[in-house]
């Protein structure tokens, strides 16, 4: 490190030395790397995800899905190493041209349709089976409002705060500061309107939070960035009680374990392509070595 200030070029060349834990594969240019197929399964829906915070968002809709006896939601979940950079394959960006996971293809249809983004598929699948989206336009529109909140805060909270606290070459101390700021200032967005609300969008729990437990309940939790004590996370009550609730139920459980390719062995399953899976294939029962 140096004490000379930065001044930032006239114009900006990537230098593919710097940038930290993800450096391998972040680039300033779009488009496959490689050519590569997706495997397609037997179900309605193929799913290409990791359980990072939106992988899980979906995972855990399908699984709710299920569990209220919709059988068409049946899926097949593909596990993309996005530190292989799986998520450049050309069979990959031809479903989602940004090249983030989640990806879902529904091939229910007489002609599969893409869904990329978490947002979008945790919509389209809600309006899909007519479920987890209030019917009445003022709670509708509540649940919405929170599932985009959540699509616009949470890059501060991870490509923001984790980014400079977690991953980043250096510990910056202007950029740590600015956005724990934003991170706390988004938790207490969170807890006033749990202080007076079962869920998000009211007594309904909804798409609005499938979309913000897996970031901020991992927050609350201390499962992120290690920085729970950092960020006094006991201190939002609300968030914790929330948190806690939403984590007992089945569906939760097992979207969580979908994809998952760290932590305890008994709750990675990398791929699911039948419920039974849960119960025969998680890594602690087949003995196969975690996925990178």
């Amino acid at each position: 490190m140096t004490d000379t200030p930065y001044v930032p070029p006239k114009v900006w060349t990537w230098n593919k030395e710097n940038g930290g834990q993800f450096a391998s594969i972040n680039r300033p240019i779009a488009g496959p790397t490689h050519d590569k197929e997706l495997p397609v399964g037997r179900h309605p829906f193929q799913l290409y995800s990791l359980a990072t915070p939106n992988g899980v968002k979906v995972t855990v809709m399908l699984e709710e899905l299920l569990a209220l006896g919709h059988k068409g939601a049946e899926y097949d979940a593909w596990l993309i190493k996005i530190g292989n950079g799986d998520q450049f394959g050309s069979g990959f960006v031809d479903i989602n041209p940004n090249s983030k996971i989640p990806a879902l293809m529904d091939r229910s249809g007489p002609e599969p349709i893409r869904v990329f983004e978490s947002g979008s598929i945790l919509l389209y699948l809600a309006e899909k089976f007519g479920a987890f989206l209030p019917k009445d336009i003022k709670s509708r529109t509540e649940a919405m409002s929170w599932l985009f909140w959540q699509m616009g805060s949470a890059p501060y909270l991870g490509g923001g705060f984790g980014h400079f606290y977690a991953y980043a070459p250096s510990k910056i101390e202007y950029a740590i500061d600015r956005f724990a700021m934003e991170t706390k200032r988004q938790l207490d967005v969170l807890d006033r309107r749990l202080a007076d609300n079962e869920y998000l969008a009211g007594n309904e729990y909804t798409i609005a939070d499938m979309a913000v437990w897996p970031w901020y309940g991992a927050l609350a939790k201390g499962l992120v960035y290690g920085a729970g004590e950092f960020l006094s996370v006991q201190d939002y009550k609300h968030v914790q009680r929330w948190t806690d609730q939403i984590a007992k139920r089945p569906a939760v459980k097992r979207g969580r374990m979908v994809n998952r390719v760290s932590g305890d062995p008994a709750s990675q399953l990398h791929e699911r392509h039948d419920a039974s899976d849960f119960e025969t294939r998680t890594q602690d029962k087949i003995g196969e070595p975690a996925a990178s």
